[in-house]
């Protein structure tokens, strides 16, 4: 089924009698049917929108449903939406069964939260103070309810460290699920209102208009992307020996900037600085990138350029920020051995020791034309050898962390080169990645 393993479907199937079981009892008083369609419909009608012109899911309407109403009824609301919403691959009907499915458990959980802490008795009665702790536990629980469910289904499509998949999505959906949160809340109780249903809508203005940023900022983001994935696309095509190098260096930065704690949008800058660490590569004569052999000091010294033209490149291009340090000091040393500048310990900037412990670990686990690629666990010793006197000791300590402890899973180039196999008597770099 479009290479969807046959233990992910099992898992939507069981998602799928999951949301089943919780449709059931379904109200019986046909009074309390027309808000339940109303939502339902108002939810089917802005999924379609907010797909299109925005980015994201209309949680304000699926938490209003899960103030309003029972859990069974709750649970009913995202479904004509989910069903009928876009997708983007294939394929279509499973990805549509399971988005109804995930919406459906997660609205229910966050009604039974929501109402065994008294929020409907709340709501109705539009007590203020009270309303608070039972819209948070809501909340808390839909977002932990989609991590979970998320998770699941990545580590098993995609074979991600189990950390991985459920970690990282719970704590970036609490933010914008709880400024969501506010609004279902407000729906909910203007639905009670003396002003009923139609004030309640009215809500979904000021959340249009803060899609619609949040839709600029992804077109943005979307355009940086681009820009970077031209730039080392050209450097692939120049450097055809290394491809899928610049991937992986950000890949390991990533993981080594996760490990030490940094925030999102440093770690962001700092794998933006991994992918396009050696940029500058475009400004260094193709023939010495591709020579077979050792270099002459005066070739090795035009290679050394290369951080200072990366530097140069990558000038005008704003959301950088400090990657740009990173590309410029990445083969600086701690002991003041490296180059451009012979910056020693801490006048290496942190990002720029980040990218340097990756680029060699990635050089020494790929195969080059100068050197075969070592086993992990030997490239990690490596490291470790050379941690104080040419790497970070702390960079080198999260590496290693991550790695045993989930493993290296490099990023693969579908066209990446096949090199031929090399003895064991073909030359290695003095020290790792002398030629990168």
């Amino acid at each position: 089924m479009d290479g969807i393993p046959v233990r992910a479907r099992v898992y939507v199937g069981c998602a799928v009698l999951g949301a089943l079981c919780c449709l059931f009892p379904l109200p019986t008083d046909r009074t309390s049917w027309w808000p339940v369609l109303l939502l339902a419909a108002l939810y089917a009608g802005g999924e379609r929108v907010a797909r299109r012109r925005f980015a994201g899911t209309l949680y304000p309407v699926l938490l209003a449903g899960a103030f309003l109403f029972p859990a069974a009824a709750a649970a009913l609301v995202p479904l004509p939406g989910a069903l009928l919403s876009p997708v983007e691959h294939r394929p279509f009907p499973l990805r549509r069964v399971w988005r109804a499915a995930r919406l459906a458990l997660g609205v229910w959980a966050a009604s039974r939260a929501h109402e065994a802490l008294g929020g409907r008795e709340a709501v109705g009665a539009s007590d203020g103070p009270a309303l608070l702790l039972p819209a948070a536990a809501g909340v808390l629980v839909l977002c932990l309810v989609l991590s979970v469910l998320d998770g699941g289904i990545l580590a098993l499509a995609e074979g991600l460290p189990a950390r991985r998949a459920w970690h990282g999505p719970f704590l970036r959906s609490l933010a914008p699920v709880g400024v969501h949160g506010l609004a279902g809340l407000m729906m909910a109780v203007l639905w009670h209102s003396p002003y009923g249903p139609v004030a309640a809508l009215l809500v979904l203005f000021p959340m249009g208009v803060s899609w619609w940023v949040f839709a600029q900022y992804h077109r943005e983001r979307a355009a940086h992307q681009a820009t970077i994935r031209a730039l080392v696309q050209a450097v692939d095509i120049k450097d055809g020996c290394t491809r899928g190098h610049s991937e992986r260096v950000g890949q390991a930065s990533l993981l080594i900037a996760r490990e030490l704690g940094m925030d999102e949008g440093r770690v962001e800058v700092i794998r933006f600085a991994g992918i396009l660490h050696d940029v500058g590569k475009l400004g260094v004569p193709t023939r010495l990138l591709r020579k077979n052999g050792p270099l002459t000091p005066e070739e090795r010294r035009v290679i050394e350029l290369h951080p200072e033209y990366g530097h140069e490149i990558t000038r005008g291009i704003s959301f950088l920020g400090e990657a740009r340090s990173a590309i410029l000091h990445h083969h600086e040393r701690l002991d003041g051995s490296g180059y451009p500048y012979g910056l020693v310990g801490s006048q290496i900037p942190e990002p720029a020791r980040v990218v340097a412990v990756a680029d060699a670990f990635d050089a020494m686990t790929s195969t080059r034309s100068y050197s075969r690629a070592r086993p992990v666990p030997v490239a990690l010793e490596e490291l470790q050898r050379c941690a104080g006197a040419h790497f970070d000791p702390r960079m080198v300590t999260a590496l290693t962390r991550v790695i045993t402890r989930d493993g290296w899973h490099p990023i693969v180039t579908a066209d990446e080169p096949r090199l031929p196999a090399q003895s064991p008597a073909d030359p290695v770099p003095e020290r790792p990645g002398a030629r990168r």
